[in-house]
């Protein structure tokens, strides 16, 4: 074995040229709650050697039934800098640039315009959401965006595919409806689930930031959804095949 000591069952299984393909490659981590910050940590344990992580919320105590960062020992820290830490601690050597913010206009733009080799949406509100996918697309950058984890159970019906062919489920619909408008039909991959989401599972709510309504959530639905965006970055930058899908550009 050569390398990182840490790394050796990764290269084992998948060979030290992947390995290395990994620790050269950048990727973007968008939200770091219940979806992307389990999808962060597995992309830093899978030996990605440079990445950027953005989250400008702090911990909740609401938090503690599904999020990685969430512990009572660190409710009102940021989230941001909570997985700053673990990653540090997982990798000393990772290269990691932490945004404790919201990216909003110009400030999106700039940040998703960096040279990254593939893009992990796992922003919760709409409207961020849209903007980071099409700024990612125009920039050339390959995605991968979770849909809703919440209301579902059952992890089996979790599944990854083209944008295009997502369906039943909410947020999908409304995120596909604002990308069409932008020239975006497909060409950006998905992780989501079809499973009806039980309506005595929502309630609508005011004190919440950037939300109209909460959606109830188990601990392990989140958390699959994050390895599974995971998984789709780490087996693309592993084979280097992570370029962006042909069908993928904006105003096609």
């Amino acid at each position: 074995m050569s390398g990182a000591a840490w790394l050796e069952r990764t290269e084992l299984l998948i060979g030290k040229e992947a390995v290395d393909r990994l620790r050269n490659a950048r990727v973007l981590v968008a939200g770091l709650g219940g979806v992307g910050a389990y999808a962060a940590e597995q992309i830093c344990r899978g030996g990605v050697g440079h990445m950027t992580i953005v989250d400008g919320d702090t911990v909740h105590p609401s938090n503690r039934n599904r999020q990685l960062p969430a512990l009572r020992s660190t409710e009102h820290r940021e989230k941001a800098a909570v997985m700053a830490e673990r990653l540090l601690d997982i990798n000393p050597d990772l290269e990691l640039q932490v945004l404790p913010e919201y990216l909003r206009d110009e400030r999106l733009e700039e940040v998703v315009a960096g040279p990254f080799d593939y893009v992990v949406d796992a922003i919760d509100t709409l409207s961020p959401k849209v903007f980071l996918i099409y700024n990612a697309v125009r920039s050339g950058h390959p995605v991968v965006s979770s849909l809703g984890a919440g209301g579902k159970v059952d992890p089996l019906q979790v599944r990854i595919d083209d944008i295009e062919r997502s369906h039943n489920c909410r947020l999908g619909k409304m995120l596909r409806k604002r990308l069409h408008r932008l020239g975006i039909r497909r060409g950006v991959t998905v992780v989501y689930s079809p499973e009806e989401i039980p309506a005595h599972s929502m309630r609508p709510v005011e004190d919440e930031q950037n939300k109209k309504t909460v959606v109830g959530t188990i601990s392990y639905l989140p958390p699959i959804f994050g390895c599974f965006c995971a998984s789709v970055v780490l087996r693309a930058l592993s084979e280097g095949s992570a370029l962006p899908h042909p069908e993928g550009s904006v105003g096609e």
